[in-house]
């Protein structure tokens, strides 16, 4: 089965916090595109559990945060891929899109 979603029009922005749609979500793995006004952003957390995350910048720009407050610049293009029981999370600086691929799903 193939699908299309047209992800800028699916899902936009929030002033008062940021906007996540859940573009897929199979037994393989979940989709999520996360949409951030400037200054918003995903704590830094971590999931007990085995897998990856790959954090895509679709849009605009910020920081992949880390454990003991490690910055990542991140603009559009960039990848951030890491075992999900890693600390991670994201801070926009400009209106941001990006793309979460969580395998296996949580």
């Amino acid at each position: 089965m193939m699908k299309k979603i047209e992800l800028f029009k699916e899902a936009g922005f929030k002033d008062n916090a940021m906007n996540n749609f859940l573009v897929h979500d199979s037994p393989y793995f979940k989709v999520i595109n996360f949409n951030f006004k400037a200054g918003q952003q995903l704590p830094v957390h971590s999931h007990d559990i085995e897998g990856q995350v790959n954090i895509t910048v679709l849009e605009g720009s910020g920081a992949f945060l880390g454990k003991d407050d490690a910055e990542l610049p991140a603009g559009p293009g960039d990848v951030l891929i890491a075992d999900i029981s890693e600390p991670h999370g994201i801070r926009a600086s400009s209106d941001m899109r990006v793309l979460v691929t969580i395998a296996p799903p949580i």
